[in-house]
């Protein structure tokens, strides 16, 4: 999941409204002169907000339903012309603009469940932010207008907040973008403590296939409980305490996974690619524990160049885009130059991404100058490069970096950047093919809707959605298997868990190509 921004703060409070249509309630919109931040998302709430229940008589019967469906059909018909109007005004707000004060009222009929009412708030709120910064403004060629009717009337009579929030997720489902989703106030406080680097779970990043929406294990956390137990990149989720997982987002299988340190989940995955025998099945039982995502782990590697000199290489595997990331990577990167390291392997592999601003920042750790980190493509076919202003990278020593199919979204921005700028070299397996931007706004109720709001290319414009990068070289066991039996014997015991991984000894060996290169010149 990717956010451009930072997360939006929840929206103004409740104006008075002096009119109400019953038997509906009303959300009234107002507007007043104001500017936002840069690349923050701040929509006008639909805040004037009173439930008139009272006026609600039971439905008695169908035909008497169906009149009130009726009525309130037209009633929502007659207010959306207003959101039409109003949404020059809306994108003036949030290309940092002074804004007209403007007045929108949407009626709808109210719920006799509280908690469904409250959702009913929610989901006009989410209706509005899909409106104007969606994508594919023909919203996979339907009318979002009559899908907001539609999905009211569903909802009415519904008698739980979790039903109703299905509602709204079905709504956005149509929109044929699986990253477009809505998360319970639970959900996205999970959300926070994630990005933020602490939770309690079983230490596992989860993803839906685009093409088929399974659900696919990117990676483990290091001695998590996930990892303890063998799940490995690639193991597809099927159930989760026996509830099979058809049709259900990542983040709602990660908030399943999730639990208070102690207590137990079972996962039922699915291993290779036979589907007709029951050998690739298993049940695993986790215990959760306290996760900590930090996400940089680094090594110094002895290294045995050309001419026969040990030198020392600077490992850093980064395995999530936190808040934190940059920061971390920043503090490696000064330490390992302290120490004498003379180049580096960056390794993304199995990295699904995070914050993009994250990814963007570790990109200037490695860059100098005004360089274009990444191009990004609004919903108008606007295309917007991000450049570096007076960059000035720690380091230049020689650089490689390690990506495979687990490497998404941030990692392949981060991959991207460095490779089309030429600070270095990829090696491995064709990534991910992430290439959504996802900007995240909290919602009045707690809580937050993530919106792809654009699309990004390479900075030599090469398309990464559904189509990944592809590394400059390839990584196989084939490739070392007249180099392997001696390159280990020069590797030092302190190394000793990264021998193995022909990936590195492919990077090392490049590395080693490019010093040639360069002494040559």
């Amino acid at each position: 999941m990717e956010s451009l921004s930072p997360i939006s703060s929840k929206f103004s409070s409740p104006n008075s409204l002096s009119s109400l249509l019953p038997p509906f309630s009303t959300f009234n919109h107002g507007r007043k002169r104001r500017k936002c931040k840069a690349w923050t998302l701040s929509l006008p709430c639909f805040s004037s907000y009173k439930s008139v229940a009272s006026h609600c008589k039971e439905q008695s019967n169908d035909r008497d339903l169906v009149k009130f469906e009726n009525d309130w059909r037209r009633s929502v018909g007659r207010g959306l012309v207003g959101v039409a109007a109003a949404a020059a005004a809306m994108f003036a707000v949030y290309s940092d603009s002074p804004a007209v004060a403007e007045s929108l009222t949407v009626a709808f009929p109210v719920s006799r469940a509280r908690e469904v009412n409250t959702v009913q708030r929610t989901l006009v709120e989410a209706w509005g932010l899909i409106r104007e910064t969606f994508i594919d403004p023909t919203f996979n060629h339907q009318d979002w207008d009559q899908k907001l009717q539609q999905t009211m009337v569903e909802m009415f009579p519904l008698r739980t907040a979790d039903a109703a929030y299905n509602k709204i997720s079905g709504m956005l489902s149509t929109l044929g973008d699986p990253f477009t989703r809505i998360i319970s106030p639970k959900e996205f406080q999970n959300f926070r403590i994630g990005s933020d680097g602490n939770l309690q779970g079983v230490g596992i990043f989860i993803n839906a296939e685009p093409r088929t929406g399974h659900l696919i294990v990117l990676s483990c956390i290091e001695g998590s409980p996930a990892a303890r137990a063998g799940i490995h990149e690639g193991d597809e989720l099927i159930e989760i305490n026996g509830e099979r997982l058809d049709g259900s987002d990542s983040e709602a299988a990660a908030q399943k996974l999730r639990g208070r340190v102690g207590t137990t989940v079972t996962v039922k995955l699915h291993s290779g690619t036979d589907w007709g025998s029951d050998s690739g099945f298993r049940e695993v039982q986790l215990s959760r524990d306290f996760i900590k995502l930090s996400p940089v782990f680094s090594a110094i590697i002895p290294h045995k160049t050309l001419d026969g000199h040990i030198s020392k290489l600077g490992y850093v595997k980064l395995s999530a885009f936190s808040q934190t990331a940059a920061a971390e990577m920043e503090n490696c990167i000064y330490e390992m130059e302290a120490q004498g390291v003379c180049s580096y392997i960056l390794d993304l592999r199995n990295n699904p991404g995070g914050l993009v601003k994250a990814g963007l920042d570790v990109a200037q750790i490695w860059l100098d100058g005004d360089e274009t980190l990444v191009n990004t493509i609004d919903r108008d076919g606007n295309m917007l490069p991000i450049n570096m202003f007076n960059g000035h990278a720690i380091t230049h020593d020689p650089l490689v970096v390690l990506v495979n199919e687990g490497s998404a979204s941030a990692s392949e921005i981060l991959a991207g950047a460095l490779h089309d700028n030429g600070r270095a070299i990829l090696v491995g397996h064709k990534t991910f093919g992430k290439g959504k931007i996802q900007r995240v706004t909290e919602l009045h109720d707690g809580s937050a809707l993530f919106v792809t709001v654009a699309k990004y290319l390479s900075p030599a414009l090469h398309d990464i959605d559904q189509v990944g990068i592809t590394p400059d070289v390839l990584c196989t066991t084939e490739m070392l298997s007249s180099q392997k039996e001696s390159s280990l014997k020069e590797k030092s015991p302190a190394a000793s868990y990264l021998e193995a991984d022909s990936c590195i000894m492919v990077a090392e060996h490049e590395l080693d190509v490019q010093e040639s290169k360069g002494t040559a010149s």
